[in-house]
């Protein structure tokens, strides 16, 4: 199956920025195993969509609030990633569960067999960010199975 590392954020807010900081690291270790594609989605919200009409198994790599203590890195699959949203909102800020949600609705093409989020909380070191871009491989490669 292949696999896509989507690595999202903002450069210019630094508790937004751990994704993007993944991605770099990313891109140091080029070449990334054959069938894993890497992307920088960066802001581009609703825009994702395209990018997750191709089947296989999909990785986002964001900055997260709330899941964990700062400087850990958190798993979540696509329902854990929709739960997060109590209350649902189409502004600016709605984010990835809002993707989610609309992606079945929208798709032309094949939806993902497998979405996760690798979630990294607060400040991370750069250790965090290594073992984040290592996680983001091994789960785009191989799914959630074996690493929960």
């Amino acid at each position: 199956m292949k696999g896509c590392i989507i690595c999202i954020g903002n450069r210019f807010v630094a508790e937004d920025a751990a994704g993007l900081l993944v991605f770099d690291c990313l891109q140091a270790m080029q070449p990334l195993p054959h069938g894993i594609e890497l992307i920088e989605g960066g802001l581009i919200g609703l825009n994702l969509l395209p990018l997750l009409e191709q089947g296989g198994r999909v990785v986002f790599v964001d900055a997260v609030k709330g899941f964990a203590e700062a400087g850990e890195v958190v798993l979540l699959d696509r329902q854990e990633i929709l739960d997060t949203e109590s209350q649902p909102h189409f502004d600016h800020g709605a984010g990835l569960p809002y993707v989610l949600a609309v992606l079945p609705q929208v798709c032309d093409g094949i939806l993902p067999e497998e979405i996760v989020l690798l979630g990294l909380e607060g400040e991370c070191t750069k250790q965090t960010i290594e073992r984040a871009a290592a996680m983001s491989i091994a789960v785009a490669a191989h799914g959630l199975k074996g690493l929960r």
